[in-house]
């Protein structure tokens, strides 16, 4: 998948085995990647995926290096829905590549037989990914950010809920 400025690689086995363990992955990466998230996804990767296409997709600049990292929390659900997550270096936030990587992984999900929406969750708080979710015409659909509250107005591990239709 590509955009203007932005190359999707499909994550593979070995190149997640060799960033958890620390190693080479045969990848330039950016400065900053991988982010903390990185690596959830990626053991999740490991642990469950049994062929390189259950992974993710590296966010690659036009020049090879690494930014960021995209993919889906499984797949369809009972009712056609499929979660997406996504997440970029500190340093290239907040410059448009977000927007661009989320809208091509949201677009080839929704085009895909048996999905009826996307969905993601995003942190409360988090209000840079969910304005970015909300370009790309996702709505909130439900917050639990009154559940568990911390003493600061909002839950600890409160997330918002939000989805668009597939096309």
């Amino acid at each position: 998948m590509t955009t203007e400025r932005l190359v999707l690689l499909p994550q593979t086995l070995e190149s997640a085995r060799a960033l958890l363990a620390g190693e080479d992955a045969g990848l330039p990466l950016a400065d900053g990647y991988p982010h903390a998230d990185t690596f959830d996804a990626l053991r999740m990767f490991v642990e469950n995926g049994s062929t390189d296409d259950d992974g993710g997709w590296f966010v690659t600049l036009a020049d090879g290096r690494v930014i960021g990292d995209c993919g889906t929390l499984g797949w369809t659900d009972q009712d056609g829905r499929v979660e997406i997550g996504y997440g970029l270096a500190a340093p290239y936030r907040g410059k448009g590549y977000g927007t661009e990587a989320v809208r091509v992984l949201a677009d080839w999900v929704a085009a895909q037989p048996g999905v009826t929406a996307v969905t993601a969750d995003v942190e409360v708080g988090n209000n840079a990914s969910r304005r970015l979710l909300e370009r790309l015409g996702f709505t909130l659909v439900e917050s639990d950010d009154a559940d568990d509250a911390d003493g600061r107005g909002k839950a600890a591990d409160a997330h918002w809920h939000l989805a668009r239709g597939a096309t």
